[in-house]
């Protein structure tokens, strides 16, 4: 008899977690959510087997229940858990950005005979929705594992083994231990990147120009400032204690560099900047990390008509997909700059080896 997964919220991740155990596991997938569309998508595309109309029916003799839900609602799906009937020694986990409240929430479980382990995948794409799942969203990313203290680790291992075809690497942690790199990593870049959006938009009030200055690479720097805010607002609240500790630290890290500015320090100055770039040159550039990594390559372009469709003609010969194409402003010493995005590294080292054959300069920021 099949073992049976119930997953609820069917949406990017949920669904990419669907497709990376179905690949792995021959079981029989249950799907909840309050999307009625995302529902009957998942099925159409056979990622799920069945709909449950409710999260009472689908966790009924499920080996596995996974919550690919907001923060919040998973801390209620957990509370509504125990009055459901449960599968005894089934292991429950969810893919949330904060773990301390949620896994403190799931002590409630432990009665119900039932083990909470809380996961967090991360990685992700700037597509949305249960139609963009894949079953390799995951490959070569960090998922982190938050068992509570005492959590038998042959269960630790089962979750590791039910989530073997996301291909990722498993890390495990302690739940504060992953709120705090979580949010220094994460959730506290987010909150500059709105900040910084809020400044523009002060300042536009003054001069309009700003906008239209702001629309390269000042938006391309606070992209993320453009996710849900549904979700960062529950990722804040959840994840408080270390969020004010950081905004601490980023106060007096402000203030520092104010003094320098202040006292026209140029040799500190400089030091300043040379520390950051040494330090963010030696990070990983293959790793998928925290927040989703755009795959962009740039090429120089004559103007000339046709030279847009002969690039997208070279890739799509070469079967490689693109996920987004821009056309840069003209820059005074050279003709004109492409930006193209890709799914993934390896589909942008093909498009470079590709496009340079055919004579086209391309390089990498």
């Amino acid at each position: 008899m099949k073992r049976t997964v119930f997953i609820v919220g069917l949406g990017l991740i949920g669904g990419s977690i669907a497709l990376s155990i179905r690949r792995e596991h021959d079981v029989h997938i249950r799907g909840f959510d309050i999307s009625e569309e995302q529902l009957k998508v998942a099925s159409s595309l056979q990622i799920i087997d069945e709909v449950a109309s409710t999260v009472e029916e689908g966790v009924k003799d499920a080996d596995l229940i996974i919550f690919a839900t907001p923060v919040s609602k998973t801390e209620q799906f957990i509370q509504d858990l125990t009055n459901y009937s449960l599968k005894a020694g089934a292991i429950v986990t969810d893919v949330g950005s904060t773990k301390r409240r949620i896994v403190d929430k799931a002590v409630c479980l432990k009665e119900k005979g039932v083990t909470f382990i809380g996961g967090h995948p991360m990685a992700g794409s700037h597509k949305t929705g249960v139609e963009a799942a894949r079953a390799h969203l995951f490959e070569n990313a960090f998922y982190i594992l938050t068992p509570a203290k005492g959590t038998d680790l042959r269960l630790i291992i089962q979750l590791q083994n039910w989530l073997k075809g996301t291909k990722a690497t498993f890390i495990e942690l302690t739940p504060t231990q992953h709120d705090r790199l979580a949010g220094a990593i994460s959730h506290f870049p987010h909150v500059i990147a709105a900040s910084l959006v809020h400044q523009i938009a002060k300042i536009e009030g003054e001069d309009p120009l700003v906008s239209r200055l702001a629309a390269g690479g000042f938006r391309d720097i606070t992209r993320i400032a453009s996710a849900s805010p549904t979700m960062w607002r529950d990722i804040l609240l959840h994840n408080k204690e270390s969020l004010l500790q950081l905004l601490e630290s980023w106060t007096s890290e402000m203030d520092q560099i104010k003094t320098l500015i202040e006292e026209e320090n140029a040799s500190a100055i400089h030091t300043y900047f040379q520390d950051a770039k040494d330090f963010r040159d030696g990070l990983p550039v293959r790793k998928k990390g925290a927040i989703p990594s755009f795959y962009d390559l740039f090429v120089d372009v004559p103007d000339h008509p046709g030279v847009i469709s002969d690039v997208t003609g070279i890739l799509a010969q070469h079967q490689i997909s693109l996920t987004n194409i821009r056309i840069l402003e003209t820059r005074e010493d050279i003709m004109g700059v492409l930006r193209l995005s890709f799914r993934s590294e390896e589909d942008r080292e093909r498009a470079q080896i590709h496009l340079q054959q055919e004579m086209y300069d391309t390089y990498i920021l």
